[in-house]
């Protein structure tokens, strides 16, 4: 068996200077690692959840990793005690909302920002269904 220690996806997107401001700033994660000619890696001193960001084409990836990423059909979840707090705050902050704050018949309140690179944040309340 292989004994995974963490978790994170590494996607692939311009800006990373860009993207390391909003993460930081707007989310609270610490910068693990960041070079901008190539990659940036982020964590969450809170929870340890872990970002990471690569530059196309780097010659030190294999052909795979080099092209940019699809924004469409992927989505970066993040759950919050408050999602009515949150979707006021990002608002107060400024960020692009791509989905104005609902509530969700299976149990979640929740919203979604774009970062700088054009990825969407699903900020989401998991809340108890009424029973019927």
């Amino acid at each position: 068996m292989i004994d995974i220690q963490a978790m994170f996806p590494v996607m692939v997107a311009l800006n990373l200077e860009e993207i390391k401001q909003f993460y930081t700033s707007v989310f609270g994660f610490n910068v693990a690692f960041f070079d901008p000619n190539f990659y940036l890696h982020l964590v969450s001193p809170s929870t340890g959840i872990q970002l990471a960001f690569l530059l196309p084409n780097h010659v030190s990836q294999p052909q795979f990793l080099q092209s940019m990423m699809s924004f469409e059909g992927y989505v970066i979840s993040f759950e919050v005690a408050d999602a009515a707090k949150a979707y006021a705050e990002a608002k107060s902050m400024g960020l692009t909302i791509a989905m104005d704050l609902k509530e969700e018949v299976w149990g979640q309140i929740h919203f979604m920002v774009e970062d700088p690179a054009g990825f969407k944040i699903d900020v989401v309340e998991h809340i108890e269904v009424p029973a019927e």
